[in-house]
């Protein structure tokens, strides 16, 4: 299939028009026909509120994070008393109008195992739908939509921000950094994403620089065990990509992400300087925020960009689904962006177990008495997929 077709049959489009009737092709229930007995009579939208379980500072592009956070949920009610649920999005881009058009419609109409969602729904609904087949079906949806993965995934640590700083922006000890990478490791992690980049916004250009060497020094020289990861969040040069590599010397790296915004040629020239320079097995990774999806795969067929980033939920899960037997046939590795919620990181999880192909996943470590999280566990620094029907997570309010 050549790449704009597939770009265009997998693209998961906005809202269909209340008249549409049309079903997605192969989506018709005839090999789960309990999915034909549920139709969707009530649809809700509520807020649910987590927190990290410390504050969440600056990184190269944003100010702080703060630690309490809440965000919407979908949850779908059938006349046959299932229910399922996910993480939804907020009204102004996903409207109740848009979400109740899901009611009166037969979960057969919507959503199959084999194709996922239909091609004329929002992504912003994938979630939940998933979850509520699975719910339906009584299996956990790696099972049903793949289930030739592997169910323990390596995991990381996403919550290594520029933590030197405090509030007020005044520069602080590295010693905070350290202290934060500690309590990560306690908790299961066994790779630490660590956010670089503070050369202009927070510093002075060569400062920043320096710092960002620095607290990769003192990190590896604490816990010389544990694999790092650097992420400079597209505010670096290709100049200061080297100049920082060439700073950490012989640290190991799984991977360096998003050092500056998607483009060939200097990607390219990255991809050459770190296979001459000792960096040969260091993944670059990319496209996390609105990549450029054409150029991206361009970058990953020809080796240059290897870990392909787009967001779990804003990208589409059934949109993943469609796109990794084209990674995987092309070489380039795969880890959906997860950043903020546990949820998305358990939602990668089955994606993991069901397809592979996945170098690692990101961790985001919360706290919730909105969410019962289900029975993912992180042992020897990887998550295990929870055997739960759907997402294997619970609703508690």
């Amino acid at each position: 299939m050549k790449r704009r077709s597939f770009i265009r049959n997998t693209l998961l489009g906005g809202i269909i028009p209340p008249n549409y009737i049309k079903l997605f092709s192969g989506i018709n229930g005839e090999d789960y026909p309990e999915l034909k007995k549920h139709r969707i009579i009530r649809v809700e939208r509520v807020k649910h509120s987590y927190h990290w379980p410390r504050h969440v500072g600056k990184n190269a592009r944003k100010g702080n994070h703060g630690q309490y956070n809440s965000d919407d949920i979908f949850k779908l009610f059938t006349d046959q008393g299932a229910i399922g649920w996910a993480l939804g999005r907020n009204k102004k881009d996903f409207s109740d109008q848009e979400l109740n058009f899901l009611q009166g419609k037969l979960v057969s109409e919507l959503i199959s195992p084999e194709k996922g969602i239909r091609k004329d729904l929002s992504r912003y609904i994938d979630l939940a739908l998933h979850d509520l087949m699975g719910i339906i079906l009584n299996k956990p949806v790696y099972k049903l939509i793949g289930n030739n993965g592997i169910k323990d995934t390596p995991i990381y640590s996403g919550m290594i921000y520029f933590d030197e700083l405090e509030h007020q922006g005044k520069v602080g000890s590295i010693d905070k950094i350290l202290e934060n990478c500690k309590w990560d490791v306690k908790y299961g992690y066994q790779q630490l994403k660590v956010k670089i980049g503070r050369s202009g916004k927070w510093y002075s250009h060569d400062q920043g620089l320096k710092m960002d060497i620095e607290v990769i020094q003192q990190i590896n020289k604490a816990f010389p065990n544990v694999e790092l990861l650097v992420d400079a969040n597209d505010m670096y040069s290709i100049e200061d990509t080297i100049e920082f590599l060439k700073g950490i010397g012989d640290i190991p790296l799984l991977w360096i992400e998003e050092p500056f915004r998607e483009n060939y040629n200097d990607g390219k020239k990255l991809r050459e300087w770190m296979d001459e320079n000792g960096f040969k097995t260091t993944l670059y990774a990319d496209g996390e925020a609105n990549p450029n999806h054409e150029l991206c795969m361009e970058m990953g067929r020809e080796g240059i960009m290897n870990a392909y980033l787009p967001d779990i939920r804003s990208f589409g899960f059934t949109r993943w689904r469609h796109l990794m037997s084209e990674l995987k046939s092309n070489n380039i590795l795969a880890s959906p962006h997860a950043w903020g919620s546990m949820l998305k990181t358990h939602y990668n999880s089955h994606l993991s177990a069901a397809f592979g192909n996945i170098v690692t996943i990101e961790g985001v470590t919360c706290l919730s008495d909105d969410i019962d999280y289900g029975n993912y566990k992180i042992i020897n620094g990887k998550i295990n997929v929870s055997d739960a029907p759907g997402f294997g997570m619970k609703l508690l309010k």
